[in-house]
């Protein structure tokens, strides 16, 4: 069976926040997301990217690279904030990818995996297909970049502080990945981008470095 992926993306002058007073910071964060979703795009086990955003100019990007925009709703109306707002665009994603497909498994991947190669994609979710409820953690161990659910298994994001653990208590397996798999390196600050950059950025992130001084 294939996969139906959300995405969430900020799309606004606050993503990436810590990346400090790095230059070119909200237009690396666009980047990343575009990076990302291609790669999904790209990978034979994805059915369909279905990214939630407030953006409507990253909206128009995404959506040429073959994505269902959804347009970020509840979050707002109910004037949330910070990790409970990205929960609740999740969860309008979810919404979303199952009511289009229906038979699908349903993966959560974070927007910020600028070096994803579509075939660590593909391994992560053969993996996550022989359990009800999985997770990739991030590199360092304690976050998580992906969260995943076979089709007809509900499951509620928790993405914060310590989410791996979270995850993991509410029944999701942690995947047993090398921690230089693409699909674990998100990027939060500037160490981190050097770290993707050495396994290989992808194309808009790349393009990005080579207009400007970074």
């Amino acid at each position: 069976m294939t996969w139906a992926v959300v995405v969430p993306v900020k799309g606004n002058d606050g993503a990436k926040s810590r990346l400090g007073d790095m230059p070119e910071r909200a237009a690396l964060a666009e980047t990343f997301a575009l990076d990302t979703v291609a790669a999904l795009v790209a990978a034979s086990a994805v059915e369909r990217v279905f990214v939630v955003t407030g953006s409507a100019h990253l909206g128009k990007l995404l959506a040429m690279l073959g994505a269902v925009i959804v347009p970020e709703t509840v979050a707002q109306a109910e004037g949330a904030r910070g990790h409970a707002r990205l929960n609740a665009a999740i969860v309008q994603g979810i919404a979303a990818a199952r009511l289009a497909c229906p038979d699908a498994h349903v993966a959560v991947m974070t927007g910020d995996l600028p070096a994803l190669c579509p075939v660590d994609v593909d391994t992560a979710f053969a993996l996550a297909a022989e359990h009800p409820r999985a997770l990739v953690p991030d590199a360092e161990g304690v976050g998580t970049t992906t969260l995943l659910a076979r089709a007809g298994v509900t499951f509620t994001p928790q993405f914060g502080l310590g989410s791996r653990a979270a995850h993991e208590a509410a029944g999701h397996v942690a995947l047993d990945l090398l921690s230089n798999s693409s699909i674990r390196r998100d990027v939060d600050t500037a160490a981190d981008l050097e770290v993707a950059r050495a396994l290989g950025l992808g194309p808009y992130t790349s393009a990005l470095f080579g207009r400007v001084q970074l």
